[in-house]
């Protein structure tokens, strides 16, 4: 039996998920968070064999979970599900140590499929999006960069953005500033919506 933790933000979208899911003999939904923030706690708890987490999550992002869950819970398996199939979202996920990337427009069949795959080892991948993400630049952005740009998408001013990432002004000036040259953009907004739109934040 493969015990599985599912992790989506959006309530119904789970519950119908939990309920095909469980339907498989060889598949149990030991868990379920709407929340990234959750998914550590609850799978310190719940000890599934496979995680199959959304991306975009209040809270803390797939990716982001996907890497403190495995730096604590290694064993783990992690597979990403999403709407969004951005070249750069697979590169970060596959770095991440993720097992396999699989869109939501799946059939429910499909996805147990992908479970099944990534508990037995396998790395799981539509083909198309694969090449699409080999063929792809990764992304010249660090961390901090990402973090401040994220912060940034909503067009908040720089005060406001510094307040949420707890750095000076001046610090999150001098990485937007950097993120604006990495992306070739001609302002912050601009660096924001790019980086997004890659699949880099």
């Amino acid at each position: 039996m493969i015990r599985l933790l599912l992790a989506e933000d959006q309530e119904m979208v789970r519950t119908a998920l939990a309920t095909l899911l469980g339907l498989e003999p060889d598949i149990e939904v030991a868990g379920q968070v709407g929340d990234g923030a959750e998914v550590l706690p609850t799978a310190r708890r719940v000890r599934p064999d496979v995680c199959l987490l959304d991306i975009e999550m209040p809270g803390c992002s797939g990716l982001d979970a996907t890497e403190a869950l495995l730096a604590e819970l290694p064993g783990t398996k992690v597979l990403i599900f999403t709407v969004f199939d951005r070249p750069g979202h697979v590169q970060r996920a596959m770095a991440a140590g993720a097992s396999g990337f699989i869109g939501k427009n799946r059939p429910a069949e499909e996805l147990a499929v992908a479970v099944r795959r990534v508990m037995a080892g396998e790395t799981v991948i539509e083909p198309a999006l694969a090449a699409t993400a080999l063929r792809t630049a990764p992304s010249p952005l660090t961390p901090r960069e990402r973090e401040v740009l994220a912060a940034a998408l909503d067009g908040s001013p720089v005060a406001a953005v510094a307040a949420r990432v707890h750095l000076s002004e001046k610090t999150v000036r001098n990485y937007l500033s950097s993120a604006i040259g990495k992306t070739g953009c001609a302002n912050r907004f601009e660096a924001a919506h790019h980086a997004r739109e890659r699949g880099w934040l």
